[in-house]
């Protein structure tokens, strides 16, 4: 008889212990704060007069971008090579990183050295590009930085790929490759 009494008494706790889920509150005292109603991102209870989304105000800039303000033309590009300096001094100039910028996206026309002979034009898939000491290149940090934010003839912007330091980091690293060749 104990033992059936035994018995009857686990079986009743375990049942109220099953029967327990601590996962979902037993009531909701305020039950929107719990399930709120969605919005569409852009649906009408979000915004009333029906925009959109929202304009940028006017004249503002995005956090981290510095604007060029010198256009994408041939007098722009004159104007870059005659007045354009780095921002960065000499003891900013990182010839390591700025070798690894210019493996990744200038060598495989340009080349290593800055010959032109990098491995799309030795296998002919772009041809025509000159060497940086070509006596026809004058070419210099203005005009390099120009190229690199607008691109030039069959090469495109760079823009997106470089901020404006590793930009200059490749264009320093340019002017060591030209002076290389040119010795």
């Amino acid at each position: 008889m104990k033992s059936l009494i035994k018995i009857l008494a686990i079986t009743v706790v375990l049942v109220m212990v099953s029967c327990k889920k601590d996962t979902a509150p037993n009531y909701q005292f305020m039950p929107n704060m719990y399930e709120s109603g969605g919005y569409e991102t852009y649906g009408e209870a979000a915004f009333k007069d029906g925009v959109e989304a929202q304009i940028p105000a006017e004249g503002s800039i995005p956090r981290g971008y510095v604007p060029f303000d010198i256009d994408n033309t041939t007098e722009g590009y004159d104007l870059a090579k005659a007045t354009l300096v780095s921002s960065l001094d000499s003891t900013l100039v990182d010839f390591t990183r700025g070798k690894e910028l210019y493996d990744i996206y200038c060598g495989i026309c340009h080349g290593n050295k800055g010959d032109g002979q990098g491995n799309l034009v030795k296998r002919e898939k772009i041809l025509g590009i000159p060497s940086y000491d070509d006596a026809g290149r004058a070419i210099n940090e203005g005009s390099i930085y120009h190229t690199i934010y607008y691109g030039k003839n069959a090469m495109g912007s760079y823009a997106n790929q470089l901020n404006e330091e590793e930009r200059w980091q490749v264009v320093a690293y340019v002017l060591k490759l030209k002076a290389d060749l040119e010795k």
